[in-house]
């Protein structure tokens, strides 16, 4: 049975930074892509990073860039997203997802296979 699980959210104050980790049982995350994204109170989900399955190429949403940094321990199954700079608008919980087969375009939800059930992470002062 596949099961992803998050962790690493919390209350945190504005401009500080949080570490969240998706832990895969039941695949081996490295032949799979994994994306992150975020559902906030009233709000679409949103994606927020990927890296691919092969050569481990990063991307980011626009309202992350330069700020958040995802990567991979694959010999702990687990990928992944540091958190610098946040701020209240980061608030939401944070949702890992995997996808083996290759995306057209990154942030297809509907093209993922399996997804956690997220993590909290809330930026408050």
């Amino acid at each position: 049975q596949v099961q992803l699980v998050e962790s690493g959210g919390d209350l945190v104050s504005p401009g500080g930074s949080l570490t969240l980790s998706c832990t895969a049982s039941g695949l081996t995350l490295e032949y799979y892509a994994v994306g992150w994204f975020r559902r906030a109170p009233g709000k679409e989900r949103e994606g927020v990073s990927y890296i691919s399955n092969r050569e481990n190429r990063k991307y980011y949403g626009n309202a992350v860039k330069e700020r958040f940094s995802i990567w991979r321990d694959n010999a702990k199954n687990r990928v992944y997203l540091q958190m610098n700079n946040l701020t209240p608008e980061d608030t939401a919980v944070y949702i890992c997802a995997v996808a083996q087969a290759a995306l057209g375009y990154i942030f297809a939800a509907d093209d993922y296979d399996y997804w956690g059930q997220g993590t909290q992470v809330t930026v408050s002062s």
